[in-house]
């Protein structure tokens, strides 16, 4: 008698599957942001290019991670609104951890601040997916579950 695997590989797998489609349609909206604000370096301030890219990628990655990472349809205005929580928790944190080194390195060398930049980044995305599946996607998931389940019922009466 061998001692079952925790936890259990059907759901490690649907996980890394979803984590790998957030990282590749999050990924996208953000090379596809890089080359919009270079499209529009020259046409506006740089910082209100930023707001406008900012806010329009943070709409479509919610709505390609309602779609195609949780697979839970089209992203209402609620989901669009928690998501952009997440985004901001997210802003947050890796602008804290700029400040925290700039304030133990006034002037560090790129390669460190690069380093923090896409640690804190990374971690802030790992953070912003569990909640994203965990809250924001969870409920309209566990909704069309209930769904499946009446229908099920019903076909079998």
């Amino acid at each position: 008698m061998t001692a079952p695997s925790y936890p259990p590989k059907r759901t490690v797998r649907p996980v890394l599957a979803a984590f790998t489609r957030f990282v590749v349609c999050g990924g996208g909206v953000g090379l596809a942001s890089g080359g919009v604000l270079v499209l529009l370096d020259d046409r506006m301030p740089m910082a209100l290019a930023n707001v406008l890219v900012t806010v329009v990628s943070t709409l479509l990655a919610t709505e390609l991670h309602s779609r195609v990472t949780f697979r839970s349809g089209p992203g209402r205005w609620g989901v669009h609104l928690r998501s952009g929580l997440t985004a901001a928790v997210s802003y947050a944190f890796t602008t804290g951890a700029l400040l925290c080194l700039y304030a133990v390195r006034p002037e560090p060398l790129a390669l460190v601040e690069q380093a923090v930049y896409l640690s804190a980044s990374a971690l802030a995305g790992v953070g912003r997916f569990a909640v994203l599946r965990i809250v924001v996607f969870a409920e309209r998931a566990a909704t069309a579950d209930i769904s499946l389940g009446k229908a099920s019922v019903a076909m079998a009466a």
